[in-house]
């Protein structure tokens, strides 16, 4: 698997993720946060096929390309069935406050413990888990044959995800955390939106656990 990160900025820098299948040059995308036109460059010049956009949670440093690369490939973006109020109001998605606009009204729903198949090859998947907390729509997903977590905000190399924004709840978050992520296998490598890798040996042993 190829997993290849790329910093892009808007108002905050954010990590968007490849997730990719060497044999096919087929894979997903996610968090598709910002710069569209670099995210764009990345996949024709790597002759890639996206099949999905997946998105961890629904605030909008997260989301700034889908819109551009849903029209301009005719990807279809796929969220948690809790993200839908966050991805039509700029209040939720926080884009209201940072001047901007976004309302994602086209998205396609899964729920906790769905698995994501890629179709060019279907032993290819990442597993939905439900980590509410940061908000209540955040996701991780899990491929437990590569020891891979993409976990959004809910957890970063070092500190924790923010729960003061609308939705935040500090009990569930810490639930998220010792009852889902922590209980993967210690050398899952967590790829978070807004820090370096890490894993879950590392961020458990910060915690004496």
């Amino acid at each position: 698997m190829i997993v290849k990160l790329v910093d892009v900025k808007d108002v905050f820098a954010t990590n968007a993720y490849f997730y990719i299948d060497e044999q096919t040059k087929h894979g997903f995308l996610i968090d598709p946060a910002a710069e569209p036109e670099t995210l764009l460059n990345i996949i024709r010049d790597n002759n890639w096929v996206i099949e999905k956009m997946l998105i961890t949670h629904g605030h909008f440093d997260h989301l700034g390309a889908v819109e551009k690369l849903h029209q301009t490939l005719g990807i279809d973006y796929f969220a948690h069935q809790n993200t839908k109020d966050y991805l039509q109001q700029g209040e939720l998605n926080l884009s209201a406050f940072c001047n901007r606009n976004i309302c994602l009204t086209e998205a396609k729903y899964f729920n906790d413990e769905d698995e994501i198949i890629l179709n060019a090859n279907r032993n290819v998947l990442l597993k939905v888990i439900h980590t509410p907390g940061h908000t209540p729509d955040s996701v991780v997903f899990y491929d437990k044959n590569n020891h891979i977590a993409f976990v959004g905000d809910t957890i970063f190399k070092g500190s924790i995800g923010a729960t003061e924004y609308p939705g935040g709840n500090p009990k569930h978050l810490q639930q998220s955390i010792l009852q889902k992520i922590f209980a993967l296998p210690k050398e899952t490598v967590l790829y978070s939106g807004h820090s370096e890798p890490t894993t879950v040996g590392a961020e458990k042993s910060r915690y004496n656990i």
